[in-house]
This record gives structure tokens, C-alpha cells and sequence, in this order.
């Protein structure tokens, strides 16, 4: 799964083609739910459609964290509503990096759903413009229909009870200062899951919100036998899978419901500091 990135200039000559991608819009701002729609109307890549974090990419908040992974059937209905199929390629992009909600796309639809062909826009819209991408206002067309059916894998997925078991390195995608227990900006308790080590989302991109190198990736990710990524929230943890798949490296397993579900158990343990 190395090549899940695709440059601007290469994706402008895509949407001129006779196999244009559908592309997602999957910009987002935490504690403003509207943000992403309100964003996508004011500017897009064009013929892009809007994938929202809160609605499309997670079930309400509760007891499984504050972006629980919808039910499978919820999230199949929002394909087949985007028309997306295994056949067309699909392209997801945001405007941090992909550190928010389009690697969180793009973990969904590759690694979960089973679609082939899934690549995040490196550089998101910042890249876009910068290549001379066109920003067009407004709505989209409706796209048509599908009827895909994905087969869903487990695999991919590990839940708060399997966190534990066996030889698992847990890889904190959060800020330092978060894993640390020293600020906790989001959730109501501060610190970590205790034996995780810390590599922030950040730290894969460049000054300039673009992926480091495949080799620069692999020589700085953390290396385990059975590697699990989590985060606060389940999202810019898949931001730290991306980076392993850049790398050419095995995928880690994502615990969807991350620090804000760990946390809800007062038995499970707590870890603060390095």
C-alpha cells in the first residue's frame, strides 16, 4: 500500500482523463460541526463532494469515544450516497496535512472497506492551490447512486480489551505534551496508555503540510512486532498508519475509540511523563 498519495499536478491531469477520481472534500474543525460543509462551499477542488468527519466518518460520541467508527451499514449507505465503487478511483484531501479527517477517510474506505484504489492528496489544498488548482464556490451536482456492497475487515481493528494482549507496541499519534499528561486540551484526563510511545501526527509531514519521505518515514516510525496506533479520538491516529504505509512498512491496527474511550473505565490504567 505504498502508493497512497497522489501529487496535485498529477491529480489535475487526472480530473481532465477519461478515469477521473472521485474526489472527497474531508476538511473539519473539531468542536464546530458545520465547518467542513461551510468550507467545501466556499472553495473546493472542483467536482469534489463534502465527506463529513461527524457525520459520514463517525457515529455520534459516547461510551465508545468521541468519534466512535459508525456501524458498518451506516457507513456503506454513505458510500453508496457518494456513488463511490471499487471500480473508480478515489481520492480524499483536507487542509491539514491529512492530519484530520482525510486520513481518517482514506483508513476507512482502504483498510476497512476493501476499496483498491484510495489515495490522500499530499498537501492537501494548500498543494492544490500552489499547483494552480481551480477553487469553484457553490454545491456540487449530486453524484449517482451506487450499489457497492464492501466486505468489511475486523482485522484491521483491535478494541480497549485487546490493547494488552500479547507483545503490542501502542503508538500515541497526539501532541507530546498531551501524552505526556502535561495538557489535555480535549479530553477530561490527562496522560496515556501506559507502554505506548508518542509519535505526533506532526512529525510525518514536512514544513510545508507534505509527507516526509518513504525512507525518512521508515527510518523515524516506531518499529514493533504487532504495532497498534491510537490517539484521542481514533482520527490522526490513522495519520500515523498512512505514514506506515508510505514507508512500505506493515500497517499497525487501529483502536478506534483511543484515549477518550480508555479513559471512560476508571480500572483501565493511566500513565503521565515520558
Amino acid at each position: 500500500m505504498s502508493d497512497v498519495l497522489i501529487e496535485a499536478t498529477e491529480l489535475i491531469r487526472a480530473l481532465s482523463g477519461t478515469r477521473a477520481p472521485l474526489v472527497l472534500d474531508c476538511r473539519a474543525r473539531l468542536g464546530d460541526h458545520g465547518a467542513g460543509e461551510r468550507l467545501w462551499r466556499e472553495g473546493h477542488v472542483p467536482g469534489s463532494h463534502h465527506l463529513d468527519l461527524d457525520r459520514d466518518l463517525a457515529a455520534p460520541a459516547g461510551e465508545r469515544g468521541r468519534h466512535p467508527l459508525p456501524a458498518e451499514a451506516d457507513f456503506t449507505a454513505v458510500m453508496r450516497r457518494l456513488g463511490i465503487t471499487p471500480e473508480r478511483p478515489v481520492v480524499v484531501y483536507d487542509d491539514m496535512g491529512g492530519q484530520l479527517a482525510a486520513a481518517r477517510a482514506w483508513w476507512m474506505l482502504a483498510c476497512w472497506a476493501g476499496h483498491p484504489d484510495v489515495r490522500v492528496l499530499d498537501g492537501g489544498l494548500a498543494a492544490w492551490q500552489n499547483a494552480g488548482g481551480e477553487l469553484p464556490l457553490g454545491r456540487e451536482p449530486a453524484p449517482a447512486p451506487s450499489d457497492w456492497m464492501p466486505d468489511y475487515r475486523d482485522d484491521v481493528l483491535v478494541g480497549a480489551d485487546q490493547v494488552f494482549s500479547g507483545r503490542s507496541l501502542k503508538v500515541d499519534a497526539r501532541a507530546r505534551e498531551r501524552f505526556r499528561g502535561e495538557a489535555e486540551p480535549v479530553d477530561s484526563v490527562a496522560g496515556h496508555i501506559p507502554g505506548a510511545v508518542c509519535r505526533p501526527s506532526g512529525d510525518n509531514l514536512d514544513a510545508h503540510g507534505r509527507f516526509l519521505a518513504p525512507e525518512a518515514l521508515d527510518a523515524e516510525l516506531p518499529r514493533g512486532e504487532d504495532v497498534i496506533a491510537y490517539c484521542g479520538s481514533g482520527v490522526t491516529a490513522c495519520h500515523d498508519i498512512l505514514a506506515y504505509a508510505i514507508a512500505g512498512r506493515p500497517l499497525p491496527r487501529l483502536y478506534a475509540g483511543s484515549w477518550s474511550e480508555w479513559i471512560r473505565d476508571p480500572a483501565r490504567p493511566i500513565a503521565t511523563g515520558d
